[in-house]
C-alpha cells in the first residue's frame, strides 16, 4: 500500500499564510485556518488482505485458463480501487490480455474494471479492481500535507490521492485550463469545490479573483458571501454570481475585453506574462498614469456548459474558445465543466484548447471517448472516482470530499473580514448599435402599414411582415430596424419575436405625426 504524503503540523499552513498576508499591504487579511475542515475519522481503512489475496487468485486462474502466462503479480491499494500490476511472459500479446476484461469483470464480481496495457512507463499490464470498502478522502488529509503547504505553486490544486495514496497536486497556471466532465451525481460540483477550496486556502484576495457562473442557479451561491474579497463582477451588476444567460454572454464578452486590455498593459510594459508584470509594477518601474495596475489571476468557473450551449448555442462557444486560446499569459484560466459530454457541448473548438482533462463516471464508451479521447471514464465506480489526463497519460483520482457545511465555516470567515469596499470591477462592453437605418432618413412606404400589422398582431417579427407584406426578406429586416428606432418594437431577442412597445393604434398615429409619415 502507497505510503501517503506526510502530514503537515497544524500550526505550519497558518504561519505560512500569516507571512503571505503581510507582504501584501492592500487590505488586512487573514487567511482560513485548517480548523474550519472537518477531521477524517480516526480508524484508518485497513487493508482487506484476504480480499486482495482472492483477487489475486481468481485473475491469475482466469488468465491462466485462457493460456496467458504471467510471471509475477503485485497489489497497490489504494482509498478506492487497488491495481494489480502484471508481468506477462515475453511471448503474451498484450492485446489479447485487453480482450478479457468482460471475463475478469465477471469472475472477480466487480462494479468497474479497467485494464491499463501496458501502464505508462513500466513494463506492466495493470487491472484496477474498485475495493469492496472504499475510504472516503476529506480534504483536511490532502490540504494539510507539507507537498500542499510548502508548495510555490501561484494557484495550487490539490485534487485528493492516487491508487499510492499520494497527494495529486497540479498548478492551475501551467494547465491552462481545465475541463470537467461526468454523468449527473458523480462528483463534479464536489470537485469544482475542491478546486476553490484549496486557492482560498493559498492565495490573497489581492491576487486571485473568481468569476462565477452558475446556470443551475444554487450549485456556487454560497460563495457570495466571500463578494467583496474574492469575485470579479460586471459594473451595476446586483448578484455577484452569474445564472442568467444573457449575463453569463456579457461576462465572458467583459472577460475577453479584459484579457485584450492586459496584453496591451504587457505590450506597454515589455514583458511576457502576468508574474514578470506584476514583479515589474510592485517594484514602481511602471507608471500608474499609463493605466497600469496590479494584475490579479482571475479564474472563471462555469458550472454547466450543457445549459448555456442550449439557450445561447454558438454565442457562447466564441468567447470561451478566444479566452482558451488566448488567456494564459495574462492569468485568465477557465474551468469549465459539463454533465452531458457529447460532442455538441464539447465541441471540437473547445476541445482543441483545454489539454487537462477531468472525467468522472459517464455512461457510455462514447462518452468518455469525447471527453477523454479514450475509453475507461466508463469503467469509474462515482461518488469523486475521477481520470485526469493532461495531453500524456491518464491519472486514477479519487477526489477529496468537501462538505457544503465546510464550504459555509470557510466562506462566512473570509466574508466576515473587511474585504475591499467592492467586488472586482469588470470593464464594461459598449453596445453596437452601428449599421441600423435611421427612421427619420429615407423611411419604407410600407412603413405604416407594417406599423399597424405588428401593433395588431403584438409581435415583431421579420417574417410576419414578409407574409402579410408580400416583399422580400431584406426590406422586412429593414422596416423592422425603422421600427425599433421609432420606438414601436424593442430590440433584437436572437431567435424569439422582438416585443411590441406599443400597444394601440392612437398611440401609433402619435409616431406618425412626429415622424410626418
Amino acid at each position: 500500500m502507497g505510503e501517503g504524503d506526510e502530514e503537515a503540523s497544524d500550526k505550519e499552513l497558518d504561519r505560512l499564510n500569516k507571512s503571505k498576508a503581510k507582504e501584501v499591504p492592500v487590505i488586512k487579511y487573514k487567511f482560513p485556518g485548517i480548523d474550519l475542515l472537518t477531521s477524517p475519522p480516526n480508524e484508518g481503512n485497513e487493508v482487506d488482505l484476504e480480499e486482495i489475496k482472492e483477487n489475486k487468485r481468481i485473475i491469475l486462474d482466469k488468465l491462466k485458463r485462457h493460456k496467458i502466462e504471467i510471471l509475477g503479480i503485485n497489489a497497490i491499494v489504494g482509498p478506492t480501487v487497488t491495481l494489480y500490476e502484471l508481468e506477462p511472459a515475453p511471448d503474451v500479446k498484450i492485446s489479447k490480455i485487453e480482450s478479457y476484461a468482460n471475463d475478469l469483470k465477471m469472475a472477480t464480481a466487480a462494479h468497474g474494471l479497467r485494464i491499463i496495457a501496458p501502464i505508462p512507463g513500466r513494463s506492466a499490464v495493470g487491472i484496477e479492481v474498485p475495493n469492496s470498502s472504499r475510504e472516503t478522502v476529506f480534504i483536511k488529509s490532502v490540504i494539510n500535507t507539507k507537498k500542499f503547504v510548502e508548495t510555490d505553486y501561484e494557484l495550487p490544486v490539490a485534487f485528493g490521492k492516487t491508487i499510492e495514496n499520494e497527494v495529486f497536486m497540479i498548478d492551475l497556471t501551467r494547465m491552462p485550463h481545465l475541463l470537467i466532465a461526468g454523468a449527473t451525481g458523480s462528483g463534479k460540483s464536489v470537485g469544482i469545490n475542491t478546486i476553490i477550496t484549496c486557492l482560498l486556502y493559498k492565495c490573497h484576495p489581492d491576487d486571485l479573483k473568481f468569476v462565477m457562473i452558475d446556470p443551475k442557479k444554487i450549485e456556487l451561491s454560497l460563495y457570495r458571501n466571500i463578494q467583496n474579497h474574492y469575485l470579479a463582477v460586471l459594473p451595476g451588476s446586483d448578484e455577484p454570481i452569474v445564472t442568467d444567460t444573457t449575463r453569463a454572454m456579457e461576462t465572458l464578452e467583459s472577460v475577453t475585453k479584459e484579457m485584450d486590455e492586459r496584453y496591451d498593459l504587457l505590450k506597454m510594459a515589455m514583458v511576457r506574462d502576468i508574474k514578470s508584470y506584476n514583479e515589474k509594477y510592485d517594484t514602481g518601474e511602471l507608471d500608474d498614469e499609463l493605466g497600469h495596475r496590479h494584475l490579479p489571476y482571475i479564474v472563471v468557473v462555469i458550472d454547466e456548459l450543457a445549459d448555456l450551449m442550449m439557450t445561447a448555442g454558438k454565442q457562447i462557444e466564441e468567447p470561451i474558445a478566444r479566452l482558451a486560446q488566448l488567456a494564459r499569459a495574462i492569468g485568465i484560466h477557465l474551468v469549465v465543466a459539463t454533465q452531458r459530454p457529447s460532442v455538441n457541448v464539447i465541441t471540437g473548438t473547445i476541445k482543441a484548447n483545454f489539454p487537462a482533462r477531468i472525467a468522472y463516471q459517464v455512461a457510455s464508451k462514447v462518452d468518455s471517448r469525447t471527453i477523454l479521447d479514450t475509453g475507461g471514464a466508463d469503467q469509474l465506480i462515482g461518488r469523486g472516482d475521477m481520470l485526469f489526463s493532461n495531453g500524456g497519460g491518464m491519472t486514477r483520482i479519487q477526489n477529496a470530499y468537501v462538505d457544503t457545511d465546510e464550504v459555509e465555516r470557510i466562506t462566512s470567515f473570509i466574508g466576515s473580514q473587511k474585504g475591499f469596499k467592492k467586488p472586482f470591477q469588470l470593464p464594461v462592453i459598449e453596445e453596437e448599435n452601428e449599421g441600423i437605418p435611421d427612421p427619420l432618413d429615407d423611411i419604407d412606404d410600407y412603413f405604416k402599414e407594417a406599423a399597424k400589422i405588428v401593433v395588431l398582431h403584438q409581435q415583431g417579427s421579420v417574417s410576419l411582415l414578409q407574409r402579410k407584406l408580400k416583399i422580400g426578406y431584406n426590406r422586412a429586416g429593414r422596416i423592422i430596424d425603422q421600427l425599433y428606432n421609432a420606438g414601436v418594437v424593442g430590440p433584437y431577442q436572437g431567435s424569439t419575436a422582438r416585443d411590441v412597445k406599443i400597444e394601440d393604434e392612437e398611440d401609433l398615429e402619435e409616431i406618425f405625426e412626429e415622424l410626418g409619415v
